[in-house]
């Protein structure tokens, strides 16, 4: 059986690779600079970059590749696309929202955009099993649930999934 290629996000930014590579690093374990490329003096007259400034930067998030561009202002993130970070515990649904909305802004339904305008979806792990559910009332609980959430609450879309009702508000 052929080896499957190796699918690495390669994200653009204006002129912050090297400082959102770094937050990235430090939000995730298991997460490192692999390298960095900067601009030299042929590249950076054909790309209007400073010479000697960083071009790319190669990150590794807990195993998974990413290549961040300095490549000007000419193209921005949007909801087009976003990073799912797929979290066991609640208390990681928690640290991931809080660091990575950090200067950024909260959306909805597990949505967020970071600091760069990078979307995110901070997920309980099995969340794609409770969408999925045969039982057709299940996923529709479940969406009705999510739907008033900005930062997923696991416990809640549990609730809603097993058909629990909602605790008393006294």
């Amino acid at each position: 059986m052929p080896k499957l290629p190796k699918i690495t996000p390669f994200l653009w930014f204006d002129t912050e690779a090297e400082e959102a590579a770094n937050f990235y690093v430090s939000i995730f374990k298991n997460s490192r600079i692999k390298g960095l490329a900067r601009y030299d003096g042929d590249t950076a007259q054909a790309a209007g970059r400073p010479k000697g400034s960083v071009m790319t930067v190669q990150f590794e998030l807990d195993g998974q590749d990413f290549v961040a561009l300095n490549g000007g202002p000419t193209f921005k993130f949007t909801e087009a696309i976003s990073l799912v970070v797929n979290c066991e515990t609640q208390a990681e649904i928690d640290h991931f929202w809080q660091k990575l909305s950090d200067g950024g802004q909260e959306v909805e339904c597990g949505w967020l955009k970071d600091r760069f305008g990078l979307s995110w979806q901070v997920v309980p792990a099995d969340i794609e099993e409770m969408l999925q559910d045969k039982d057709l009332e299940k996923p529709k609980r479940v969406m009705a649930a999510i739907m008033k959430m900005k930062k997923l609450d696991m416990a809640e879309m549990r609730r809603a999934y097993e058909g629990r009702p909602e605790p008393s508000r006294s």
